[in-house]
């Protein structure tokens, strides 16, 4: 099974970075494919759905799997949507550094579906980047 995982280091506290991206539909706050998030269920709630609804006019169902605030992770899988992917389980994680600065850590588990396994990595690789990326434009990034 295919994966990908991405990080970066954010100049910001992990617990004030975490209060801005841990919530399941703050996504919408800093990925900028992504125009809107809605939830059905309690935020941080195992089980609680979320759909996003992108730049393009398509949407991605999600269901958060885990959660634990207190270790700044969640992890969550998609149920429909336009990507080339099945079986995909992915995980947010934001880790103390130690100096007053946060390492963001995006990673995941699927399947290609009509795709090669090089261009599964591809897309998603991208996606993680591009929401990565707008985490360092948004908190300071090094």
């Amino acid at each position: 099974m295919p994966s990908v995982t991405l990080s970066t280091k954010i100049a910001a506290d992990p617990d004030r970075l975490w209060q801005a991206i841990g919530g399941f539909a703050a996504i919408a706050d800093w990925h900028p494919a992504i125009q809107k998030a809605e939830l059905q269920g309690e935020d941080g709630r195992r089980g609680t759905i979320r759909t996003l609804h992108l730049g393009g006019g398509g949407k991605i169902v999600e269901r958060l799997e885990e959660a634990s605030p207190s270790e700044r992770v969640y992890s969550y899988s998609i149920l429909e949507g336009p990507l080339p992917l099945e079986h995909y389980r992915a995980e947010i994680r934001v880790v103390d550094n130690g100096d007053g600065t946060s390492t963001v850590t995006w990673s995941s588990r699927f399947e290609p579906a009509g795709v090669t396994e090089n261009e599964a990595v591809k897309l998603v690789r991208d996606i993680y980047e591009a929401g990565l990326e707008n985490l360092r434009r948004l908190y300071g990034g090094k």
